[in-house]
């Protein structure tokens, strides 16, 4: 695990290894500048950690990552997985070069830098979650096409059958029937809906009622980790007092984002999943220089109505949910996995090949989502320790 974010993606895998005596599953922390989100996320697993510099002079059977520092060290085959919906990001721009040091720019997590060491393709499988994933891999890095396997999208299918459950979500926020949940998500960087949110907010709390609407932020966990928890709540903390719900970095924002009724994003991952749902989508920001023209991110850019600052909030939601574009929508969800409802099951058969062994017998379930947290526990002043959410 690297960080919050990648760590949310490992632990989808963490049930299909579940009851399976001849299996242990050991973690570890990867190099990573955002390290501290994925220290938070095991200590919230009650997981004890193998310290990584032991962990690279340990054999085992295999190993699983959704990011790519340092695993060119690991004593096992290698399964990568993406750690976001799409393939959206292009690669960052660090001092004027690109931080795969690549030039053009590649596809975050496609190019060689990702997926190669020393001229040799790190990965024993790399699992991708559509059908056009190949295409791009074969643009960005051909000599990983041989190991590349297309098994889905974990967060596809939990967010797709937990849909039958929004009305119990909401009861759970504390959403009244006639009140309206409006998501503000944000991914990292500084393209993101974050680097302008003391913009946004301002407006959300000023021009929208509460007993009509209900306002939750979702930061990327990035954010969290590279600024401070601390820091975070400090600067939202006037927010939160005028009834602004944080969501905490390591709750299952998935839930909140079924029952929302509007998302306000950026090109981050969440936005592209709000597809999936009934929330009625519009884009604070949008870095287009940022972003994977080829991506179903870039074509959501094309659909979604961008927020307008010079008319009233009302007046944009109700347009924006008036024209909603449902034939679009469901054409660019569709883009987010090739193989709906069975990540389980080929993510099980890939991990087993590799590992040598017979699957259990029985069928990969897929989950409904846990119910979340009231907002109003998100909202208080005095709710400045977060407590995970259960999963």
């Amino acid at each position: 695990m690297h960080t919050e974010v990648y760590g949310q993606r490992l632990r989808e895998l963490l049930p299909l290894l579940e009851s399976d005596l001849r299996i242990q599953v050991v973690f570890t922390i990867a190099p990573h500048a955002f390290n501290e989100g994925a220290a938070r996320s095991l200590r919230a697993m009650g997981s004890t950690v193998m310290p990584w510099e032991e962990a690279v002079r340990t054999e085992f059977d295999l190993a699983l990552a959704a990011g790519s520092q340092g695993v060119e060290r690991l004593r096992a085959p290698l399964i990568r997985l993406p750690h976001g919906a799409g393939h959206m990001k292009l690669s960052r721009v660090v001092d004027g070069k690109t931080a795969d040091r690549e030039e053009p720019r590649t596809v975050g997590g496609l190019g060689r830098s990702y997926l190669m060491w020393d001229g040799r393709v790190v990965p024993k499988a790399f699992a991708l979650a559509h059908q056009a994933d190949l295409t791009a891999l074969e643009r960005w890095c051909p000599e990983a096409l041989p190991v590349a396997e297309v098994v889905g999208d974990a967060d596809h299918d939990r967010i797709t059958a937990s849909l039958p459950h929004r009305a119990a979500y909401r009861e759970a926020l504390g959403l009244r029937p006639e009140q309206k949940l409006i998501m503000v998500c944000s991914t990292w960087g500084l393209g993101s809906s974050f680097n302008r949110i003391d913009a946004l907010l301002p407006r959300l709390v000023a021009e929208l009622p509460r007993h009509e609407y209900r306002i939750a932020v979702l930061l990327h966990p990035n954010i969290h980790a590279g600024h401070g928890d601390w820091q975070v709540k400090a600067w939202l903390a006037g927010f939160r007092r005028r009834g602004v719900a944080v969501v905490p970095p390591d709750a299952d924002w998935r839930s909140h984002l079924i029952a929302a009724d509007w998302v306000i994003g950026d090109h981050g991952s969440v936005t592209l999943y709000a597809t999936l749902t009934r929330a009625t989508i519009l884009l604070a920001r949008f870095p287009d220089g940022d972003v994977n023209p080829e991506s179903p991110g870039a074509e959501l850019a094309q659909v979604a109505p961008a927020l307008s600052p010079a008319h009233p909030l009302p007046e944009q939601l109700a347009y924006a949910a008036a024209e909603y574009p449902a034939r679009e929508y469901a054409r660019i969800a569709a883009r987010i996995s090739s193989e709906p409802g069975r990540f389980n099951e080929l993510m099980r058969k890939l991990m087993y090949r590799i590992l040598g062994l017979g699957r259990p017998a029985h069928q990969p379930a897929v989950r409904p989502l846990p119910l979340p947290e009231p907002l109003e526990s998100l909202e208080s002043e005095e709710g400045l320790t977060w407590s995970p959410t259960a999963s």
